[in-house]
């Protein structure tokens, strides 16, 4: 059986106001200093296709913990989206195929979520594919799995590898 990961917040609750206003203030202290290269990074997502970000991998806990940035343009909501990636060691060797599971992505909208890859540290990763869609259903309950297989697009920000 694969290991599915599910999306869920990695803070206590009683802390997210703090985090979410030190974000806003480091935004705004950030953005006069490099406007051009923020614009140049934030690419938007074409119409028709999912996009998936590898933003963040950091170790945390005895985990290595993927912080995903999904993008659905898709002209439909999907109810269950969820994706089956390998997981390379630097030398090339398999180490897992763990199911990312993000639950429903409303049309046009963009979600992060992290995932936790337990007994991983993210230095020891090499690379990380997308390698089939272990579920895409739509809002309706139809199959889209093709759509969120040949219209998904990568991108990465992370060091590690990230693509199809």
């Amino acid at each position: 059986m694969k290991p599915i990961l599910t999306a869920r917040a990695t803070f206590p609750r009683d802390l997210a106001p703090a985090l979410c206003a030190g974000a806003l203030l480091l935004a705004a202290l950030a953005a006069p200093v490099a406007p051009a290269q923020a614009q140049s990074t934030q690419a938007p997502s074409a119409e028709g296709q999912v996009t998936l970000e590898l933003n963040a991998a950091a170790d945390a806990g005895g985990a290595c913990q993927l912080t995903l940035v999904v993008t659905n343009a898709l002209e439909t909501g999907l109810k269950r989206a969820a994706w089956q990636v390998a997981v390379f060691d630097k030398a090339g060797t398999v180490q897992g195929l763990p199911i990312l599971d993000f639950g429903t992505l409303l049309p046009g909208k963009t979600r992060v979520a992290q995932f936790a890859l337990p007994g991983r540290d993210c230095g020891g990763i090499g690379r990380i594919v997308v390698n089939d869609v272990a579920e895409c259903t739509g809002q309706d309950g139809s199959d889209q799995r093709m759509a969120c297989l040949t219209g998904l697009a990568t991108r990465n920000r992370s060091d590690i590898e990230f693509g199809l």
